[in-house]
């Protein structure tokens, strides 16, 4: 590229004009800084961990809504956590678009029972659910569990029943579900890293 003179002290003069605004003040970043702390600025930061896998990637929540009004809280922003030593603040693709499986029209929020030989869902409360599941286990384990093998030891075995457990669960969860199982003779138990 040739310059001549001219063309030479326009493009010095106005890199030191740009330079000499920028030194003023009137720099884009501050400004983008703002916007983004406005619009965090009164949201309530929350601590979680991704669900899609086991690497247990921590995520920084924030929602808006005052909890001494008991107002329901909105998840308005979802980031990776900068002091999770695990992600260091990145997320892959399934990660970032937590906000939207959680804004999701299609997420199911509410338990849903199919009755036999029909083929439609309908909406029944937490603990009707609950009671259900606990029905139908204790009904499962009564008729399947083998207290003793053929050779007369003591095995209490429950193989008809399986559980998958979450694999970005605490610890804490997973070795007191892995107890709690294990109580009941469960045999079929695995996490969902391995999927």
């Amino acid at each position: 590229m040739k310059l001549n003179r001219r063309q030479f002290f326009k493009i010095c003069g106005a890199g030191m004009g740009g330079s000499s605004v920028t030194l003023m003040g009137f720099s884009p970043t501050p400004a983008l800084a703002e916007v983004r702390t406005f619009k965090l600025a009164r949201a309530t930061e929350t601590r979680n961990m991704c669900p899609y896998c086991s690497v247990g990637c921590g995520l920084l929540i924030y929602s808006t809504g005052d909890k001494s009004k008991n107002t329901k809280a909105d998840i308005i922003h979802i980031e990776g956590d900068p002091d999770n030593p695990v992600n260091r603040g990145s997320l892959c693709p399934k990660g970032a678009g937590v906000l939207d499986m959680v804004k999701s029209p299609n997420r199911l929020k509410f338990p849903e029972v199919r009755e036999a030989g029909s083929g439609e869902w309908k909406r029944v409360s937490w603990d009707e659910a609950f009671t259900r599941i606990a029905k139908h286990m204790k009904a499962d384990r009564d008729a399947n569990f083998v207290a003793q093998n053929k050779d007369g030891l003591t095995v209490n075995r429950w193989s008809s029943f399986g559980f998958l457990a979450s694999s970005a669960a605490a610890n804490e969860a997973g070795y007191l579900s892995h107890k709690v199982l294990r109580s009941l003779g469960v045999v079929g138990i695995d996490t969902q890293a391995r999927i």
